[in-house]
């Protein structure tokens, strides 16, 4: 049965002489949005962007639009430039639109090569692509490639051994927040790459939160043994008043529930909960032009059914996260961070140091309900 579908389609005009204008649409079960970006031949640069939004999840999402224009400027041909795509519309503004993005840009550098390509013909009208290939244009053609190709693996991060030592002092460092595929429909995230990515940038654990799914016990379990990795079951359920991060309920949960049937659910299991991201899109301008005080802002009752607040996300704001530890500190709630990741390059941004060692869900549990533990920048902004 077909449960998620996503369409991506992209076409390029030539708009004049010195203009392409690329076209794309990106549309699935939860996300559509449409990009028009106008590209500069002679030094293929990025002219202008448009952008707009048909379907979104969060009121947050419409804000990514202004971010879109930080990319004007940049030239295609500049080494690097799906990196900072992905850095400068991936976390400032959408992920969405810089993967859209990254396809429209691919997509005006073949149409580039095809129109050297006939101009070469007109010197030489019996000249083939293949011919022109292994020509002076054979070396770009590569780079094409190899950008694409790049798209596809995780990022080569500098996370030298000392600096890895300096930031685990002592115990364990566990990402508590990653998305995989297909089991989050949102996330383009491999679980095997995201696991060997997560190994090679010095973490020493990760949970799988994947939006309203369980995982079976003896999948996870297969996961560690071939990767000789520690990996935590977890599930982020979708409440009436926000987004919920729980450990230790097996519970199938899908479409909306409330949080008070979830907080029910979870103690019965002896499972702890924590509220992922709660003031996403709250601060979309200001907290002063809002009139959102951390004391209105501690006097939302989801906080009376949470264990623990999500304080680091990568998923939101600078602003957001620090109303979010504010509010947890002056309620006394355990504070926790991670990742949000729904991309291989995304898992080990933001994670949890525990003091002690967590060797299963279990001890996982134990320790979070211990309370000793804070949230950590694992992956420093300048590897991104």
């Amino acid at each position: 049965m077909l449960k998620f579908e996503r369409n991506k389609v992209v076409g390029v005009e030539r708009k004049d002489a010195d203009t392409l204008l690329v076209h794309g649409i990106l549309d699935d079960d939860i996300y559509s949005i449409q990009l028009n970006v106008t590209i500069g031949l002679s030094e293929l640069d990025i002219l202008d962007i448009e952008g707009w939004w048909n379907r979104w999840t969060t009121p947050g999402c419409p804000r990514a639009i202004g971010f879109l224009r930080e990319a004007v400027g940049l030239s295609i041909e500049e080494d690097g430039f799906f990196h900072k795509v992905h850095k400068i519309i991936g976390r400032r503004a959408c992920r969405h639109f810089a993967d859209l993005l990254s396809e429209c840009c691919f997509s005006a550098k073949e149409a580039a090569l095809m129109i050297s390509w006939e101009k070469a013909k007109k010197i030489d009208k019996g000249l083939l692509f293949e011919d022109f290939l292994k020509g002076n244009e054979k070396n770009r053609a590569r780079s094409i490639q190899a950008e694409k190709n790049k798209q596809s693996q995780p990022t080569e991060y500098q996370f030298p051994a000392e600096r890895r030592e300096k930031e685990k002092t002592t115990g364990m460092v566990i990402d508590l927040h990653v998305h995989t595929a297909p089991a989050s429909p949102c996330s383009s995230a491999q679980v095997d790459q995201l696991i060997e990515e997560a190994k090679r940038i010095g973490l020493d654990g990760i949970c799988l939160t994947d939006h309203n799914h369980v995982w079976d016990p003896e999948t996870v379990e297969k996961l560690k043994r071939r990767h000789s990795f520690m990996i935590f079951r977890g599930n982020e359920i979708t409440t009436d008043q926000g987004d919920m991060l729980v450990f230790g309920l097996e519970n199938e949960i899908t479409g909306i529930i409330k949080l008070e049937e979830l907080r029910k659910q979870v103690l019965e299991a002896g499972g702890f909960m924590i509220v992922a991201h709660p003031f996403r899109g709250f601060l979309i301008f200001n907290t002063d032009q809002l009139g959102l005080t951390p004391e209105k802002a501690m006097k939302r009752g989801l906080f009376k059914y949470v264990d623990a607040v999500e304080v680091l996300n990568s998923k939101v704001t600078k602003n957001e996260n620090n109303l979010a530890a504010e509010v947890a500190s002056q309620l006394g709630l355990n504070k926790t961070g991670g990742s949000d990741a729904h991309e291989v390059s995304e898992v080990g941004v933001y994670a949890t140091r525990f003091l002690g060692v967590v060797n299963d869900e279990k001890s996982l549990i134990a320790a979070l309900k211990k309370g000793e533990y804070e949230p950590v920048i694992f992956r420093k902004q300048e590897d991104l």
